[in-house]
């Protein structure tokens, strides 16, 4: 990856992990449906105006928007509202990538190799550390809260997998149609439990939180992410995701003092460990001198388990 590029991959993994405490700051001034609701509104409009029609069958887009969308935006500020700190949320959300997996198998009948299934149970190690922390704190964290936040990773997970059915020729139209499709349900959420009270709250730092998660992460990043994956194999690309939770846990020890402890850097190291043992193909043995290679005119390597061979596709 050029220099200026692999810049831009870290910047995006910044405005990411940060986007864990501008959340965290955002739940001070709306309840999460309607910040997750008003998150979508403004990701789709205008925008959707102008996009063009997804090019993809609605019934993946809606999918994904129930799944990507209400699922996990719902969930996952549903935990942090019930109390799970911004920088372990960054952690745990990570986990998405082995429901993944999972669904993948179970729903695309794809083949978990066994070093892919060995990352995986590293994986699923590192967030049972941060379980058996959780419940030790005796409701310094809620548990309920550590959960929803583990469902938020599943409904990522299966989101994942409509979007790989979908696979969308362009990533930002397909995520403004998404976000179009999500932002009514959660709407409707908000006003039936939250109340009509909670869309009348217009704080500069609300309406900035808002500002950032919609434009800066949701269009900005996934608009720069399709970038980089129509230049690079998604191989290349996607390790830089795992430094999502580094900024994330360090944004949130600088702004908002969360403790960083050794048992979070240690699930951490397990979970990212895991997830890039995974997500990465073995080494392969360099040919002895006078054996052919057996892809002479192939400049690719053949995909590796789990990975599509449309040259910029993720394969989380």
């Amino acid at each position: 990856m050029r220099p200026r590029h692999l810049a831009l991959a870290v910047a995006l993994a910044a405005v990411w992990g940060v986007n864990f405490v501008v959340m965290q700051t955002g739940l001070k001034h709306y309840p999460p449906l309607t910040y997750a609701a008003l998150r979508f509104l403004l990701a789709a409009f205008p925008a959707v105006l102008v996009a063009g029609g997804p090019r993809v069958p609605w019934r993946w887009v809606v999918a994904t928007g129930a799944s990507l969308g209400v699922a996990q935006y719902g969930l996952l500020l549903l935990g942090m509202r019930a109390g799970m700190p911004a920088g372990l949320t960054s952690l745990v959300i990570q986990v998405q990538a082995v429901f993944t997996a999972l669904f993948a198998t179970a729903l695309l009948g794809e083949r978990l190799s066994p070093r892919r299934i060995a990352g995986m149970a590293v994986a699923f190690g590192g967030l049972a550390l941060i379980a058996a922390g959780v419940a030790a704190k005796s409701g310094a964290i809620p548990f309920g809260a550590f959960l929803l936040c583990v469902g938020a990773a599943a409904g990522w997970g299966l989101g994942n997998v409509a979007t790989r059915k979908a696979a969308p020729p362009d990533s930002l139209r397909f995520m403004v149609w998404v976000s179009a499709v999500s932002a009514p349900p959660l709407l409707v959420l908000s006003l039936v439990t939250e109340g009509p009270s909670s869309l009348t709250s217009f704080t500069a730092e609300g309406v900035g939180a808002v500002l950032y998660t919609a434009f800066l992460s949701t269009l900005g990043g996934f608009a720069v992410w399709g970038w980089l994956l129509t230049r690079y194999d998604a191989s290349v690309v996607a390790p830089y995701s795992l430094l999502v939770p580094v900024f994330g846990i360090a944004s949130a020890a600088l702004f908002t003092g969360e403790p960083i402890s050794p048992l979070t850097v240690a699930a951490g190291a397990l979970i990212l460990a895991g997830l890039l043992f995974a997500n990465t193909r073995p080494r392969t043995a360099p040919a002895r001198k006078g054996t052919p290679s057996p892809h002479p005119a192939d400049p690719h390597p053949p995909p590796a388990d789990g990975e599509t061979t449309r040259r910029g596709r993720p394969v989380s």
